[in-house]
């Protein structure tokens, strides 16, 4: 009988068999889908070597990570939530866009000339996606390479390196290292004319609203879509985390791609476990039946 066949096999090939029974449902879907929403988080971009400053260890310096990415933090010491950004900045120059990244990019180029829309929905602030070649990409939370200036409110691209002379060789993250305590006027400055206000990275603190615009335009892409992709996120994080479980309870599918379950796993109707970089581009690959 069946059972006995089964029971002849190591748990390892029966799971192997039941993961790709469930890629198998998941490509069925998958190809008829013409609205694909996709949520990202720090896990997708952990593959490349990106700091996620969650959880344990979340230390730069001496200081909790988060606690420096706050609106008080940086009115208290400016210097020092710079330095930690700065060095962040410079990290993510050295890093690149991992199997994930390339292939969500590939899906949305490949959809798009099919009449089938992909946008991704990202907390993260790393622009892996858009270097990457994603096009359709909502960053809720913003992005390390943008500035804001304080005085006049303007924002823009910034990608130089150093991002002001006074942060050069700053910012190492070792416990022992001092503070830089570099004088405000030595910070980076707006330059718009007449303006010369102190800016502050472009992303969003612990304790600010998100850009309203960007959270409608993401609302309407999930209250649109046909399939939804959780990547490499925690689903704890606020409001991100009731996208995927607002969809679902939609009765649209949901497929989670992560190291291990989450708190949402439950209201998924998938869930592939393991490295975004390897359970990803297969479940994205070009179907047998998809049109040129």
């Amino acid at each position: 009988s069946q059972a006995r066949q089964f029971s002849g096999f190591p748990l390892l090939s029966f799971c192997l068999m039941c993961l790709w029974a469930d890629l198998i449902e998941f490509s069925k879907i998958f190809s008829k889908a013409k609205n694909i929403a996709i949520i990202t988080g720090a896990g997708v971009s952990a593959e490349s070597g990106v700091p996620t400053f969650r959880g344990e260890g979340g230390y730069w310096r001496k200081w909790q990570a988060q606690s420096l990415a706050t609106p008080e933090a940086f009115s208290r010491n400016p210097s020092r939530v710079w330095e930690f950004y700065h060095y962040r900045r410079e990290v993510m120059l050295t890093k690149h866009p991992n199997a994930a990244h390339l292939a969500l990019a590939e899906c949305e180029g490949r959809l798009s000339k099919q009449g089938r829309e992909v946008t991704v929905i990202t907390q993260n602030i790393d622009e892996l996606h858009r270097r990457a070649g994603s096009k359709n990409v909502l960053e809720i939370h913003g992005s390390l390479f943008k500035t804001r200036c304080m005085s006049c409110g303007h924002e823009e691209a910034n990608y130089k390196s150093p991002i002001c002379a006074a942060l050069k060789g700053k910012g190492a993250p070792d416990p022992d290292r001092e503070d830089a305590n570099i004088p405000v006027l030595q910070l980076p400055r707006c330059d718009q004319a007449g303006c010369k206000g102190l800016l502050r990275p472009a992303v969003v603190w612990f304790g600010e609203s998100l850009d309203s615009d960007i959270i409608t335009r993401a609302e309407k892409v999930l209250d649109n879509c046909d399939l939804c992709l959780v990547v490499g996120t925690s689903s704890v994080v606020y409001p991100a985390s009731m996208f995927a479980p607002q969809v679902a309870a939609r009765g649209v599918p949901v497929a989670e791609f992560n190291l291990e379950k989450t708190p949402a796993t439950m209201h998924f109707r998938f869930h592939f476990q393991g490295p975004c970089g390897t359970t990803l581009p297969p479940a994205l690959a070009r179907q047998e039946n998809e049109q040129s």
